[in-house]
């Protein structure tokens, strides 16, 4: 993008740049590769330390900047999604990779429809069935990502406890199993069950998702979700701490054969 090319000619690099607008080198990243959008007022701020004076060319700018966070099929229920949740589905768009830890709730990328509008329900709790009917619409057109001509290869480590929590009642429980049963049959997504009786483990810490992207891991993304907010983690040592700690969860969970043993288990326990 033309941003970069500015930015290279200035001798800058991307962390340089980033901290004079108050962003971090992957957000600038994002910006420059076209999968985000960015102020006025701090677009002028950076076109200025790249001493770009003509006024056409800064209107130009501007504008391709601007449509830089795409708009996409989500755009349609700006309505009823938070910006933090129309910023995770667009980085899920442009991910390569997604790895998940849960620990009481299936990823929403591997939710069936039922699942899904048991979840929204109980934790949404002042949404009209209206909203609920949306949001339900929303988390089942994320998971386009896993049937693409190149699918988001997902890696989804789940606690037991999710399998046998009571979000919702048996049968749809039983029908969730049977859908991470059949997920685990693409090539493209692997899933591991933490046991009740795992030891100790960096996932006691809470649920994350760290997102990854094809052009460089020092672009990848952390989501840390709470009840009313979204935490994104961009800072690469951060980011690492919490590869580190997927990367040793991976070890407490079970293998891919047991874990399917289990879910299969369970599933049956439901019925």
């Amino acid at each position: 993008m033309e941003l970069c090319s500015l930015r290279d000619a200035k001798g800058l690099k991307q962390d340089e740049a980033a901290r004079h607008i108050g962003w971090d080198g992957p957000r600038l990243s994002r910006l420059e590769g076209g999968r985000a959008g960015i102020k006025a007022d701090l677009l002028g701020e950076l076109l200025d330390l790249y001493a770009v004076d003509d006024a056409a060319k800064r209107d130009v700018l501007m504008t391709l900047a601007r449509a830089g966070a795409r708009r996409g099929w989500w755009q349609t229920y700006k309505d009823i999604i938070s910006p933090a949740y129309a910023e995770l589905i667009s980085l899920e768009a442009d991910a390569k990779s997604l790895r998940s830890y849960q620990t009481l709730l299936i990823p929403g990328l591997l939710q069936t429809a039922a699942y899904a509008r048991a979840s929204i329900s109980a934790i949404n709790m002042g949404s009209t069935p209206d909203q609920v009917n949306a949001l339900v619409e929303v988390r089942q057109a994320r998971q386009s990502v896993l049937s693409r001509p190149e699918p988001l290869e997902v890696w989804a480590i789940i606690h037991e406890a999710a399998l046998r929590s009571s979000t919702a009642d048996p049968a749809v429980m039983a029908g969730q199993c049977q859908r991470l049963l059949d997920l685990m049959e693409l090539p493209s997504v692997s899933i591991q069950i933490i046991p009740l009786d795992a030891p100790p483990h960096p996932g006691m810490a809470g649920p994350f998702t760290v997102l990854g992207f094809p052009e460089s891991a020092d672009l990848d993304v952390v989501l840390v979700e709470h009840l009313a907010s979204a935490l994104y983690v961009e800072d690469a040592a951060d980011v690492s701490v919490y590869g580190s700690a997927f990367d040793a969860l991976r070890a407490h969970a079970l293998p891919f054969d047991k874990s399917a043993d289990l879910t299969a288990r369970i599933k049956q326990e439901h019925r």
